[in-house]
């Protein structure tokens, strides 16, 4: 068909330079003469123009003259005459030019949007008007709506001429509705049902939330991603010889609903019957194998062949064999329906690292970035010290973006160069808050803080934090790297005044005026020490509606109580991230002692407990535990009241009011704390719906657990409190934004719950 067109064509271009160029003898033309010229100048026509004066003029030049001025797209007819012995007039009829473009009805795909994809073809407000592009615009139109899966869609172009050679563009457009997926069949499946195969689909037959969440509008692409998904589904399972026989989408007569039927042969489960590591190995035989996932007498699985591969070239990755090549080659045995596997090992050259390189860090020195790697030079290249170099630097929070690249040195087939490319994020700040916390009251905050001094790494921050309960004035400063081993210290000087009364617990008043000097000492890459040094020096005033014991306390020590307090812990952590981790663990244990050298002894220690595991795609199932234990000791019999432990709200069990558990006060039946505080929290963390997962929100499902028992109470299972509910988390400029709705499961009387709680501006 499109040869018979090509010949239609020449025939027809023929025929119009027959009927534009008479039949003339050749000649030499001396004056070129134009007409019909009117927005394309005539030094424009003449430059396109094939011929010059003192040019000999046939036919054969004739047509090719006209061919390339028509080719231009300026004119819509072209002529050529000879006048006299000497002169060639060229009678021109321009194409008209588009004094504006109109587009109505457009929903789908916004007005913007179109006028660019107009302009990038040609069709745009004084460019030169072609009927032919006119009409593949309207092709490809139709295409996005379709890929918009609107069927139904109808265009129509309205073209209005205008004075002075213009024409006006209307292009209507009626959207129709969505083709929405009213059925889908499978055909051939005897193993699993239709409702099992489809769930690994993300296109769905039109439901209600199917409609809502989008998965019912069918797509082509989806489609083949899905068709994909089942393959992998049977393959995963044994089903080697699987086969997608046939695919039928139909459209119904109005275009809104579209069936499709897939016909599938399953064909029969297979077994491994062996499995074999063979080619250069470098690394004993017995721990690849420990890699591979697939043994004797397992369903045959392509998924866990891919990931026994990838692990056995990680392990020689670490090894320096970062271009390994393993290949998982099957031996098929039809009639025993078995398969024996054999990974062929081709670790290639040992590749070795010449330089680690830094781009884009103009503020923060070069010794910052290099004092995290893990990755030495000169040494060969792991992908693990690699990888651990990259989360390292990603948890300094001096970049917004980092990105690893190994180029290969040139001329040296095992030597690479190490690239990191990081992009700096302002490292200073000025802040000025304010904001709300239930229990709290309002919070009004400024801080100059500056994370990245000077580009050495060292932090360096000074905090004003006012709230009804909390006056904090504070300045301290953090070296990460106070010596060459990864040795921080930590130093701080702060006075803080407590008004308890209006924190819903039990009244009392403390200005408290201190210090603290701490050190961080790394024992692995995982695991770090700290020891702390902490000096108090506290005024208490209590009000007459303070409770007895406070009171009694008072009285038998002091109101003026100065504490020196040694604290040391254990920190496990091997979380992905500092903010919203979503896989590693945490675990901390840690003790603090008020030395006799002051005026009261007391002990307080903290266990701690989180773990991250990945659902599927970005759900995230996260368990915390918190446990914490505080007493007297020596001349000291009790816990400073001042010291207690308190639970309830968004920092303790969710769906009681804040500092609300555990003994109250029998006369105010304000909440007094106590010295056992035990939390526990298991949730399902999740994206905001009908978006892509952020790292400054995330959403929850969640159960807590917990309470708080004081000196004489005998802790129980039956006496811990327990709540559901969903909660969110946003991080703002202004501060996290924490909000939560929890029902109680379990409410005894005295118990405060409270469904809705929330604070904005306060710190994360």
């Amino acid at each position: 068909m499109m040869i018979f067109r090509r010949i239609a064509f020449g025939i027809a271009f023929s025929v119009i330079l027959a009927g534009r160029s008479f039949a003339f003898d050749a000649f030499e033309v001396k004056t070129i003469q134009i007409e019909g010229a009117q927005r394309i100048t005539e030094a424009t026509v003449l430059n396109y123009l094939p011929v010059k004066q003192g040019d000999k003029l046939d036919k054969t030049r004739i047509a090719d003259a006209i061919h390339v001025l028509f080719k231009t797209g300026f004119f819509s007819d072209v002529r050529m005459k000879r006048i006299d012995k000497d002169i060639l007039l060229i009678e021109l009829v321009e194409r008209p030019s588009i004094s504006e473009v109109k587009i109505n009805g457009n929903k789908e795909i916004t007005t913007e949007q179109l006028n660019t994809a107009l302009k990038q073809t040609g069709l745009a407000e004084g460019r030169i008007f072609n009927r032919s592009l006119l009409e593949k615009v309207e092709q490809e139109l139709q295409r996005q709506y379709f890929n918009a899966a609107k069927y139904g869609v109808q265009i129509v172009s309205t073209v209005t001429q205008q004075d002075l050679n213009r024409v006006a563009i209307n292009i209507d457009i009626n959207e129709g509705e969505v083709a929405r997926i009213k059925r889908i069949e499978i055909i051939g499946n005897n193993t699993f049902s239709k409702n099992t195969l489809l769930n690994q689909w993300e296109l769905s037959e039109n439901t209600a939330w199917a409609s809502i969440s989008g998965s019912s509008k069918y797509s082509k692409q989806k489609l083949q991603g899905d068709l994909e998904s089942l393959r992998s589904y049977y393959m995963d399972r044994g089903y080697i010889n699987f086969s997608l026989d046939s695919t039928q989408v139909s459209i119904s007569p109005d275009k809104t609903e579209v069936f499709l039927t897939v016909n599938i042969s399953e064909g029969t489960k297979y077994k491994v019957s062996k499995v074999v590591i063979a080619g250069d190995l470098k690394v004993p035989e017995a721990e690849l194998k420990t890699l591979v996932s697939l043994r004797e007498g397992d369903t045959f699985s392509r998924k866990q062949i891919t990931e026994s591969s990838t692990r056995i070239s990680e392990r020689l990755g670490v090894e320096g064999y970062a271009f390994a090549n393993v290949n998982a080659a099957p031996d098929v045995d039809k009639e025993k329906e078995t398969v024996a596997l054999t990974f062929y090992v081709d670790p290639g050259k040992r590749i070795y690292v010449r330089r680690i390189n830094f781009v884009g860090n103009v503020k923060t020195h070069d010794e910052v970035l290099r004092r995290e790697m893990r990755q030495l030079e000169g040494g060969w290249i792991s992908t693990t010290k690699l990888n651990r170099s990259r989360v390292r630097l990603q948890r300094t929070g001096f970049f917004d973006d980092i990105n690893l690249e190994t180029p290969q040195v040139a001329g040296a087939s095992d030597q690479v160069d190490v690239n990191f490319t990081v992009v700096e994020r302002a490292s200073g700040s000025v802040n000025a808050q304010i904001g709300y916390q239930q229990g709290q009251g309002l919070v009004t905050a400024a801080s100059v803080h500056q994370n990245n001094f000077l580009g050495t790494g060292k932090e360096v921050s000074a905090e004003v934090n006012n709230t009804s309960v909390n006056r904090i004035y504070s300045f301290s400063t953090t070296d990460p790297y106070y010596t060459l081993d990864g040795v921080s210290r930590s130093m701080r000087v702060y006075y803080r005044k407590t008004t308890a009364g209006s924190g819903n617990v039990a009244p009392y008043t403390a200005n408290v005026y201190g210090g603290s000097l701490s050190y961080g000492i790394p024992m692995s890459e995982y695991n770090t020490a700290r020891v702390e040094i902490t000096y108090d020096d506290t005024q208490l005033s209590l009000e007459s509606t303070a409770p007895e014991t406070y009171h009694a306390f008072v009285k038998k020590y002091t109101d003026h109580v100065t504490t020196l307090s040694a604290s040391s812990s254990w920190v496990h952590d091997t979380r992905n991230r500092a903010l919203f981790p979503d896989s590693g663990n945490y675990f901390s244990v840690s003790g603090e002692v008020a030395l006799p050298l002051a005026s009261l002894t007391f002990y307080k220690a903290t266990y701690r407990q989180q773990h991250y595991m990945k659902l599927i795609a970005d759900w995230i199932f996260h368990l915390d535990g918190n446990i914490a234990y505080g007493g007297g000791y020596g001349n000291t019999t009790e816990l400073p009241f001042y010291e207690n432990y308190y639970a309830g709200g968004d920092q303790g069990v969710r769906g009681f009011v804040i500092n609300s558990l555990g003994p109250k006060d029998k006369t105010t039946g304000k909440p007094l704390g106590g010295r056992l505080k035990t939390i526990g929290t298991g949730e399902i963390l999740f994206p905001l719906p009908f978006s892509e997962a952020s790292k400054q929100f995330r959403m929850s499902a969640f159960v807590d657990v917990g309470n708080v028992f004081g000196a004489g109470e005998r802790p129980s299972l039956g006496a811990l409190r327990a709540a559901y509910g969903v909660a969110a988390v946003w991080i703002t400029p202004i501060g996290a934004l924490r909000f939560s709705w929890a029902w109680p499961l379990r409410i005894y009387s005295g118990d405060e719950p409270q469904l809705f709680q929330f604070s904005i501006g306060a710190p994360f």
